[in-house]
């Protein structure tokens, strides 16, 4: 079989050593081993995703680390606001809604970018807790000042939640420097691995 190219944002092609780092042979789950890799894959993934603070790691793709952030970060009732520009930003939406937050939305057109006094005026409207933002909307191609969103949203008294599945990896995201309580992030796009 040839190689195969998906001519969409996600997943990218896996470079060939990652393939064949995957045809090692499997190592038990509850061995010293698979505890050292493991140890030694959190640690970089500290350094790429920019933080000193734990990374939990999923076999899911990005959607399931989004439902792990709500559920982790909700309660029924709780109010949130969902900043949607795009796909991904009605995703938030949906997700908060079936769990049962109380949620408020900050729409924009496709394509447009979301800006920091709309997001913090929002806040202070709505007394939202929680702020949903999408780093780069992979539906429109729109990558927003997340540091500029983030800091509104710090400012107006909310923890900022940011879906970084299309750019951890491909453009800065500074998780700590820039106070984001939560990054959500998938192996699939610039960590150019495979899904899950």
């Amino acid at each position: 079989m040839g190689k195969r190219y998906l001519m969409a944002p996600g997943p990218t092609p896996v470079p060939p050593e990652v393939l064949a780092a995957g045809a090692q042979p499997v190592l038990h789950h509850r061995g010293p081993d698979f505890r050292a890799l493991m140890r030694g894959c959190l640690e970089k993934l500290q350094e790429v995703c920019r933080t000193r603070n734990d990374v939990l790691l999923f076999t899911a793709s990005g959607s399931g680390a989004f439902e792990s952030a709500v559920v982790n970060l909700l309660s029924p009732g709780q109010r949130v606001l969902a900043v949607a520009a795009g796909e991904f930003g009605e995703r938030w939406a949906s997700l908060a809604r079936a769990y049962g937050a109380d949620v408020q939305e900050l729409r924009y057109a496709w394509g447009e970018t979301p800006r920091p006094d709309d997001v913090r005026a929002r806040v202070d409207e709505t007394g939202a807790q929680v702020v949903f933002l999408v780093h780069s909307e992979t539906s429109t191609g729109v990558v927003s000042d997340i540091q500029a969103l983030a800091q509104a949203t710090r400012e107006a008294g909310a923890l900022p939640v940011v879906d970084a599945v299309s750019s951890l990896g491909a453009v800065p995201v500074e998780t700590d420097a820039w106070g984001l309580d939560v990054v959500v992030t998938g192996s699939q796009k610039a960590l150019m691995s495979p899904p899950g």
